[in-house]
């Protein structure tokens, strides 16, 4: 894999972000998960605003790749890990289909008609595709 730096940064290609995960990063995201937890419990200790702490220690956690970790950890667990991780996402996609009629409501009143259908059947067409990806998948094991 060929390397090119730009002021710093590394060019994203397919092969970085594809690629295969080390087991090196354990390291790394429990330092993440103890920072997260030193966040959490000097905000407890210095009576900071809840949502101040848990807004600081969700951007560490998303920045950090630890919530991802985190999630990927529990889902490893047999039996309950998979049904967590079910419970806890499907809420996530009804708020993002939610938000989306919102803002398909105010494009509308707004005059964006013709664009919002758009949007909307590409919208339709993935949420199709995960349900058929989802179906498939428990067909196949």
């Amino acid at each position: 894999m060929k390397k090119i730096i730009q002021k710093g940064f590394e060019k994203l290609t397919a092969e970085k972000i594809f690629a295969k995960p080390d087991m090196k990063h354990w390291r790394f995201m429990t330092l993440s998960i103890v920072l997260i937890l030193l966040i959490i419990g000097l905000g407890i200790h210095y009576q900071i605003d809840e949502l101040v702490v848990a807004s600081f220690a969700l951007v560490v956690a998303v920045v950090s790749g630890a919530f991802a970790w985190g999630v990927g950890v529990v889902g490893l667990v047999p039996i309950i890990g998979p049904l967590v991780i079910k419970i806890l996402s499907i809420p996530l996609v009804w708020l993002i289909n939610g938000i989306g009629y919102l803002i398909s409501f105010i494009a509308i009143k707004r005059g964006y008609s013709k664009d919002v259908l758009t949007y909307r059947g590409l919208t339709i067409t993935l949420i199709v595709g995960i349900v058929i990806g989802f179906v498939l998948s428990h067909l196949i094991r």
